[in-house]
């Protein structure tokens, strides 16, 4: 079998809130990125997304947990040995304008990843710098620009361009659209795509954009405060949602389509604190599934069906059930 890029296993990360609490944003998440495979992370804001991926690429260190890039354990790893391995994982963020320093040329904020990770001859650097700028569309012209002369859709192609810089084996994209008008996120998805068959790549797409990672990606996990209640392929997710978690999720995607809907399904009620979260299953005040047993004991994940992955007492007697049954 071979070896995964990216091996999380049990994952946590804990802020520190005061009086001896934390805000337990990431609780004992576990995951894996085949090479040139995408998976896509999801869910609401506050699940815990972009901290998982900050944590990959050791931007936050984790409570605890292991995190292995082609086998070797980064978790504790001071930022010096990790260094070296800091080319092969990238990121591009959010809101792109914000992501690169106004006072530097298209040229320099391209180029700085190789300057401070493999310095040596500025004219390989600049060869690089145009090369990689053609990959995302631009020409040579744009290397004299700044940031406020591009529109956010170009912005964040230089924001890409600089993740590549380095040849990385893994890009974590976190939230890479969600500042981007529609045309425009189109375009960034297609190019997304042709990047990864092109050079291999792997992607970790963190977005609450589900169409976006339904076009991008190979495998979804779902994730709600903090932990991975459902994995899987991404059409088998997006066609029949097990967990319940995911149905209400998945429900609400508008598709131009309305007969490629999911019928409703709607959680009621308040989503716990993040500081003091519930003994049992964390959606048992809100699902409409729940049974008693939901409420003394957190249920960990398991194969329900061939590379599905559910944390549901009550998903493994619903299989049978269409989408639309609650």
């Amino acid at each position: 079998m071979t070896r995964p890029l990216v091996s999380v296993r049990d994952l946590v990360k804990h802020f520190p809130a005061g009086r001896g609490k934390a805000v337990r944003a990431v609780n004992r998440v576990s995951f894996t990125i085949a090479r040139g495979e995408a998976l896509g992370l999801v869910g609401e804001s506050g699940s815990g997304k972009t901290t998982v991926g900050r944590c990959l690429l050791k931007l936050l260190p984790p409570t605890a947990g292991t995190i292995l890039i082609d086998g070797s354990d980064v978790s504790g790893m001071a930022p010096r040995d990790f260094r070296p391995l800091r080319g092969r994982v990238q990121m591009v963020f959010q809101e792109p304008f914000e992501s690169l320093n106004p006072r530097m040329r298209i040229e320099t904020l391209v180029g700085e990843p190789l300057r401070v990770l493999r310095p040596g001859p500025a004219a390989p650097r600049r060869r690089r710098v145009r090369e990689v700028l053609e990959m995302v569309g631009f020409d040579a012209s744009v290397t004299e620009k700044y940031p406020h002369q591009l529109s956010a859709g170009e912005q964040q192609r230089i924001g890409l361009a600089r993740a590549l810089a380095t040849q990385p084996e893994l890009v974590v994209l976190d939230e890479p659209t969600s500042a981007l008008d529609v045309s425009v996120r189109a375009e960034i998805l297609g190019l997304l795509n042709d990047l990864r068959e092109k050079l291999g790549l792997s992607y970790l797409l963190i977005s609450h954009d589900l169409t976006a990672v339904r076009r991008v990606c190979n495998r979804v996990a779902v994730m709600y405060l903090g932990k991975i209640v459902e994995t899987g392929e991404t059409e088998r997710i997006f066609e029949r949602p097990l967990h319940p978690y995911s149905r209400a999720l998945l429900s609400s995607v508008l598709y131009p389509d309305p007969d490629r809907s999911l019928p409703r399904f709607v959680l009621e009620g308040e989503i716990p604190s993040p500081i003091d979260l519930p003994a049992g299953c964390y959606l048992y005040q809100r699902c409409p599934w729940a049974k008693a047993s939901c409420r003394e004991s957190c249920p960990d994940l398991e194969e329900l069906l061939p590379g599905r992955r559910v944390a549901c007492f009550e998903a493994s007697g619903r299989l049978h059930e269409t989408p639309a049954a609650s």
